[in-house]
């Protein structure tokens, strides 16, 4: 056996919707709706495991939403989650069923981005760009006095309406900014014009500024490409489709060795951090420490009896 919880309510505002009744045209919107949550949990799955090529047995069934009745305000359609408790672990000190961690992401993400395009701010830096064109697309069964309320239980109501949503519209036919983050190979650099190319896979790649405090580590980065990777941390220009294109205003730069278990190249070993240390300390303060510093250690640090 296991139970139904709700996540999440779709309100929908407008005078069509009023007596609590949902016009069928608008369960377009519904199921839009479910299409995006699916796609954002399974693209934040893939950022988190990008070594793995299959969804894991079931993960939809995670991720589906369901809805049981309809309330009034003017129609409102709280969207539900079947919990198996079969397969369901209680958090310590709470009786309650919680829902799977695929869908509670999902959720919580697309709620954050439709309210930054509400709020006209950046969206959130985890927000998969390749989505863009997915929710722009919500909401388009609106006309124009009508609107979509999202609430989420201790969190403000998110208002999607056809001026909010043409905010997406912007964002699917332009270029935009955001934070980036790459690990990749160095082939090819270009040192008069401060460019080099990071290459993530066979067919993949973004081109890179760099600046000349840059230029040793980047060259090392090339010379050493079989054996390293670079890390790479900076302002991002993304495609309409959310490909990365380059990279400017570079925050951290940084070699990544792949011959395991060698740390990375320019990580120093903790000996040679100590050694340096000890080099700095004169030879007469060497001397002043207690010739059975090893066998009364206890003693000297915490005054325990000798032994």
């Amino acid at each position: 056996m296991g139970q139904w919880k709700e996540l999440i309510r779709l309100a929908f505002k407008g005078r069509r919707f009023e007596g609590h009744a949902l016009d069928l045209s608008a369960l377009d919107e519904l199921v839009n709706f479910q299409k995006i949550v699916t796609e954002t949990a399974k693209a934040l799955w893939r950022e988190a495991n990008p070594d793995r090529e299959r969804l894991p047995p079931h993960f939809e069934d995670k991720i589906r939403l369901c809805l049981r009745r309809i309330e009034e305000g003017s129609a409102v359609a709280p969207l539900e989650v079947y919990i198996d408790d079969t397969k369901q672990e209680y958090l310590y000190g709470q009786s309650e069923m919680q829902e799977p961690e695929e869908i509670r992401q999902a959720l919580s993400l697309a709620c954050d981005s439709f309210g930054s395009i509400e709020r006209d701010q950046p969206l959130p830096s985890t927000f998969p760009k390749a989505l863009i064109s997915e929710y722009a697309r919500w909401g388009r069964q609106l006309s124009e006095n009508e609107s979509i309320e999202i609430v989420r239980k201790g969190k403000k109501p998110v208002k999607v309406s056809g001026v909010t949503q043409s905010r997406w519209s912007e964002l699917s036919e332009t270029p935009h900014e955001n934070l980036a983050e790459v690990t990749g190979t160095i082939l090819e650099v270009d040192v008069r014009l401060g460019h080099f190319q990071v290459w993530t896979n066979d067919r993949t790649y973004a081109t890179v500024s760099f600046n000349s405090q840059q230029e040793e580590l980047v060259m090392d980065a090339l010379k050493y490409h079989g054996k390293c990777k670079i890390y790479v941390k900076g302002r991002g220009e993304f495609s309409p489709d959310g490909k990365l294109i380059r990279i400017t205003n570079v925050e951290d730069l940084s070699l990544i060795s792949i011959e395991a278990p060698q740390p990375s190249l320019y990580e120093r070993s903790i000996e040679d951090v100590l050694g340096e240390i000890s080099s700095e300390i004169p030879a007469e303060e060497w001397r002043k420490l207690p010739t059975d510093l090893s066998d009364n250690l206890d003693h000297y640090i915490y005054g325990w009896p000798k032994k």
